[in-house]
């Protein structure tokens, strides 16, 4: 679903985010993608998304070989990704029935497709009663299941989360994981790049920890760190 091979990212500041990065996410997994701020998660997202090219080496996703992949081909590369950002990003003016439409307005599905959708990825998060709702009118736990359900709404292959617990309580938290553990379960590759360290460590994931732009550890069944730090011989 996702390869990295010998990827570096260096920005025009100088800044090298990722140094020879490689990995594999098999269709179907869940994946957590741990580290400090800054340690390169973000970057390795944006590549995802074909937001950002690498300076060296391949990134392969859901197929594509976003090197080759052409302008005019990104936006129906893009319908096979849902994303789910940490501060919602919900449109104010919409209802939650109309945020989650939006989605699959943008892809121009057909009219008899959103009807058809739009209430089933209502269902699937919990929020048929809230349709009519607006955002402001919805509590933060609410508020990420309707980014959600726009996530899903395009049936996409893999769902990319970045920090989707960052602005919730913990009990909220936990909801949200459970939720998006039960995409994953329906067969949906799901990549989580996170901070909550008691969320890695319960749910024992596949996890990949990223440090200064490097992999320093990418194990089937992991927690955030390792119970002994990992140690660099030199020379």
């Amino acid at each position: 679903m996702v390869e990295f091979k010998t990827v570096v990212k260096k920005y025009s500041n100088g800044t090298v985010a990722l140094n020879n990065v490689s990995f594999n996410i098999k269709k179907g997994d869940f994946t957590f993608l741990v580290g400090p701020s800054g340690s390169g998660k973000s970057t390795i997202l944006k590549l995802i998304l074909k937001e950002e090219e690498p300076t060296e080496g391949s990134v392969f996703v859901n197929g594509y070989d976003l090197s080759v992949l052409k302008r005019k081909e990104i936006p129906c590369f893009r319908r096979s990704l849902g994303v789910v950002f940490q501060d919602f990003r919900l449109l104010p003016n919409k209802t939650v029935y109309e945020n989650v439409e939006f989605a699959m307005q943008i892809t121009e599905a057909l009219p008899k497709e959103i009807r058809r959708q739009v209430p089933m990825a209502l269902a699937l998060v919990g929020l048929s009663r809230k349709a009519n709702a607006y955002p402001n009118q919805l509590s933060g736990g609410e508020q990420q299941r309707v980014a959600i359900a726009r996530a899903l709404v395009n049936n996409p292959s893999l769902i990319i989360a970045d920090e989707p617990t960052g602005n919730l309580d913990p009990e909220t938290s936990w909801e949200i994981m459970k939720l998006i553990q039960e995409v994953n379960m329906r067969g949906t590759t799901v990549i989580v790049a996170t901070h909550e360290k008691s969320i890695v460590d319960k749910m024992q994931k596949h996890v990949i920890a990223i440090e200064r732009g490097e992999i320093i550890r990418d194990q089937e069944k992991g927690q955030y760190e390792n119970e002994v730090k990992d140690s660099k011989i030199c020379c």
